[in-house]
């Protein structure tokens, strides 16, 4: 039976416009339709749950003529049903019939009974039509005339002699498979799917990709060094149709995060989930229906502690095959890392073992986490590597700025803009005001915030342009303009960037380009204008710079251990460098004490008056001072005025103020201290 019966109420009625006991929305309003709107939705729609009942509830008192079979469908394309009908059902918990996981795709029917040659995505109704010379319906409106044309070519195959007899199937259960390091996986079969909760289990994934079928074991959820789930994994498909599918699934959300879906290689997908150990696979051999991981087990743990686990309690349960259903992950030479995988062979033993999460073993409390057999290999693969090393997690200190949600797009296309500056209060919508006009060339969801490791705003934006062109303009026009927040007017910096830089900025893996430093409205210049004629400020020490590391090369953004170490890198180098300026900045500051008191203290011989003209002249005269000790031999009257000397101090800086108008305050900060001035 095919799906457009169900358009035909079946309750001899001649009044079209009354949908009677079948439920079927009225076609009187179908034909005056012209497209499917708000309106039509609002008045004739009804929810999806509904539907099906009423649907189920027709074609259960049509058991006359259909004998008690199950009702087989028949639709144009797959996207109907693996597309939209089973996810929606699945994202409103809405459980299905049975029979809804079985339908027939007419395009691969018409091929199959015609050898016609034509593609798929491209061989519609109107298609089939014209090769059987037959005219479109043209009594009806709405998908009302589009069901009838595929009734006019449905009987027009089996008129043919055509048997609709292979139907697709639609898997809604994830079966576990064991994949080896030596097997061979189809590059257009997997897909990389980024953003994921990190609690999200397989089931969750298979969840998100509901109507796709998903081959055996074909969930791999990736690792971080650390050994923790990072948000992604590798989804293998049974084929390349519905890896074309999945890819169209892109930014659609599992819960209230959207999901990237991005193409993947079948080596990716095997350094994942292959694995070559023989324990793990007579392991994983032993036909369970889920796998448990235990982490933070006493060291000393052993398989009968396990067993007793997870019989205790309130909702105790079996681990199949007992202590054979328990292993534990050991280090190369043979000690406890603390983690174990259990088999349980039922659901429902499952959901009672999940329930004893953070229940405790002895003093140690104990996490649960639903695993796949993906993972056990990577675990085992990594623990029993002797030359994989584990660090501990770093800091938060170290950590890069965060990034948004999904990791913005990549490519050598000049086609993004960075924007720098920005205050800290600033929203999007502020963004898009300050752009103006260029604010019309952003692709959808293409502004991005920056935040720093504690999830504070940083400052900084990152923007996606429809195009280099549209880059290059907003760069050049909107740079160093200002942004008014509040009370807050600031200039903002804009520049235009690939999607490579972006990353590789934003994660840290490399410095940024230097530019000229770029000073705040009224700062003065750091060099002294080149009339000056008055003996300039003491030569500071010059600072030993390091010799400039190359940057590490790029790695993935996935790769938080080549970050953690490149960031380890550079945060030493920092260091050294603030420490030997810090010293270049204190022997500065002692020779510029050493020539103030050589001012202060050696008047003119020629004058007993002071001036700050002679005291000049004195300095001038001295020239600068060298790092060689100043011995300093002075009568008891001129040591008595030694004691008053802040007065005398406090015209040599006015004049000073006057003369030299870059370094008055470099020079007394250091001196004032130390004199207690």
């Amino acid at each position: 039976m095919v799906m457009e019966e169900n358009c035909t109420p079946g309750t001899g009625s001649d009044n079209p416009a009354i949908a009677g006991s079948s439920g079927i929305i009225s076609e009187a309003a179908l034909a005056h339709a012209p497209a499917l709107t708000e309106r039509n939705l609002r008045e004739y729609g009804i929810p999806l749950q509904q539907a099906i009942e009423k649907f189920e509830t027709w074609w259960s008192s049509m058991a006359g003529v259909t004998s008690g079979l199950k009702p087989r469908f028949v639709v144009d394309g797959q996207a109907s049903m693996r597309q939209c009908l089973h996810p929606e059902a699945c994202n409103k918990d809405i459980e299905l019939p049975e029979h809804y996981n079985y339908f027939h795709d007419l395009r691969k029917d018409f091929v199959e009974c015609y050898s016609s040659h034509g593609e798929l995505s491209t061989l519609g109704v109107q298609e089939m039509l014209q090769y059987f010379g037959m005219p479109s319906d043209t009594d009806n409106d709405f998908h009302v005339k589009e069901i009838q044309d595929m009734v006019n070519v449905i009987q027009r195959m089996i008129k043919d002699g055509h048997i609709f007899k292979n139907p697709e199937v639609i898997n809604i259960i994830l079966e576990p498979g064991i994949c080896s390091k030596d097997e061979e996986v189809d590059n257009d079969c997997v897909v990389r799917a980024r953003g994921l909760p990190w609690q999200s289990s397989d089931q969750d994934i298979a969840k998100f990709f509901r109507g796709l079928n998903v081959a055996k074991g074909g969930v791999a959820l990736c690792l971080s060094p650390m050994g923790r789930r990072n948000g992604e994994a590798l989804v293998r498909f049974i084929n390349k149709e519905h890896r074309d599918m999945a890819l169209k699934r892109h930014k659609h959300h599992m819960g209230a995060r959207y999901i990237e879906v991005y193409k993947a290689s079948g080596e990716d997908f095997i350094g994942v989930a292959g694995g070559t150990s023989g324990e793990a696979h007579a392991f994983l051999s032993r036909g369970a229906q889920v796998i448990v991981r235990m982490r933070g087990l006493p060291y000393d743990c052993v398989a009968k502690q396990v067993l007793e686990f997870f019989q205790s309690g309130q909702k105790p349960c079996q681990v199949l095959d007992g202590e054979d259903g328990v292993l534990f992950v050991k280090k190369p030479d043979g000690r406890a890392t603390g983690d174990a995988f259990v088999l349980f062979a039922k659901e429902e033993d499952a959901v009672k073992a999940l329930s004893k999460h953070r229940d405790c073993i002895g003093s140690r409390y104990i996490e649960l986490f639903r695993s796949t057999t993906a993972e056990v290999q990577q675990v085992l693969n990594r623990a029993t590597d002797p030359k994989q090393v584990i660090l501990p997690p770093p800091p938060i200190a170290q950590l890069p700025p965060l990034l948004p949600q999904h990791i913005i797009t990549s490519g050598t296309r000049k086609d993004c803009v960075r924007l720098r500056g920005l205050p800290y209060e600033a929203l999007v919508e502020h963004i898009l005001e300050f752009m103006g006009e260029h604010s019309k060339n952003i692709v959808y969801q293409g502004v991005h915030m920056v935040y720093n490791a504690q999830g504070q705003p940083s400052g900084e934006a990152f923007i996606q342009m429809d195009s280099e062109a549209s880059a290059y303009a907003c760069a050049t026009q909107r740079h160093h303009r200002y942004m008014i927040y509040g009370k807050k007017q600031r200039y903002i910096e804009v520049f235009q960037c690939s999607g490579d830089d972006m990353n590789l900025v934003l994660t840290g893996a490399v410095t940024p380009p230097s530019t000229k430093a770029l000073l705040s409205p009224g700062t003065l210049t750091t060099q002294s204008p080149a009339t000056l004629t008055h003996p300039p400020a003491p030569t500071p020490v010059p600072v030993p710079v390091p010799a400039a590391q190359p940057p590490p090369p790029p790695s993935p953004l996935w790769d938080i251990h080549a970050l953690v170490q490149a960031q380890a890198a550079q945060a030493v180098q920092a260091q050294a460098q603030v420490a030997q300026a810090q010293a270049a900045q204190a022997q500065a500051i002692r020779n510029q004490d050493l020539w103030l008191m050589a001012l202060a203290s050696n008047p003119s011989p020629t004058s007993t008056t002071h001036s700050p003209t002679s005291a000049v002249a004195a300095a001038a005269a001295a020239g600068a001072p060298t790092r060689q000790t100043l011995r300093f031999f002075m009568p008891r009257r001129q040591a008595r005025q030694q004691r008053r000397r802040p007065r005398r101090l406090r015209r040599l800086r006015h004049f000073c103020s006057l003369t030299f108008p870059i370094i008055p305050v470099f020079l007394f900060c250091g001196h004032q201290r130390r004199m207690g001035c």
